[in-house]
């Protein structure tokens, strides 16, 4: 069995967070629409949403080459 690329590794957890952020945004979406919802479980999925977004930003960054101009 081979083993997996270090950019192999960073592209399937990145494919992970960026689903995990798209049901996060449906999730914060749908609730902020209620009227009735929960303010404090509200924050918490848009603290968690956030978080994955900088995630994934760094994972991108380590695929991105550096370029030196």
């Amino acid at each position: 069995m081979t083993e997996m690329s270090r950019d192999e590794v960073v592209r399937v957890k990145l494919t992970a967070l960026l689903a995990e952020h798209r049901r996060l945004n449906e999730k914060v979406d749908l609730m902020a629409a209620e009227v009735m919802t929960a303010d404090l479980e509200l924050q918490r999925l848009k603290k968690r949403r956030l978080a994955l977004k900088d995630e994934i930003a760094a994972l991108q960054d380590r695929l991105t080459p550096d370029i030196i101009a």
